[in-house]
């Protein structure tokens, strides 16, 4: 008897952990794939970060949870950030000219290409996460970004 009320008690606590750890095990997944237009040359990286954090956007430097690729530049990328989770997400992207691994700046503005998902407007600094956030809900997500240059 002491044995069947380990044995049920460990059913109920295996049965209830992803509940009890906020996750839910039949949450969908989605396919997040992006393609990238507007490089004016095929020298460098393309720097590409997704996020689900207001916070963290448009870097990924603070949010662990974030997916950052690193893909050779070209004329049109092609970027896949494989499934995620359902939930909310912005894609930012730079154009690593010298590929040195960060976005360059002359004074305080970006001497390199930038963009952003939903080409998210860019007026007197990146634009918000709210901007350039989408949905991913179970289906296959994919975002057509143009790359943009101040110099």
């Amino acid at each position: 008897m002491r044995y069947r009320s380990r044995t049920v008690a460990a059913l109920i606590l295996v049965s209830t952990a992803p509940a009890l750890l906020g996750a839910t095990p039949t949450s969908p997944l989605g396919q997040v794939s992006a393609t990238v237009t507007g490089l004016r040359s095929g020298k460098g990286q393309v720097l590409a970060c997704l996020t689900d954090s207001n916070k963290s956007f448009p870097g990924c430097e603070h949010d662990p949870g974030a997916r950052t690729l690193i893909v050779p530049a070209s004329r049109q990328v092609e970027i896949d950030f494989g499934q995620v989770p359902a939930g909310t997400y912005a894609i930012s992207l730079v154009h690593d000219e010298n590929s040195n691994g960060k976005l360059d700046k002359r004074l305080v503005i970006p001497a390199e290409g930038f963009g952003f998902s939903r080409n998210a407007p860019v007026r007197f600094g990146p634009p918000s996460f709210a901007s350039a956030a989408f949905a991913v809900n179970g289906q296959e997500e994919h975002q057509s970004i143009r790359m943009r240059y101040l110099f």
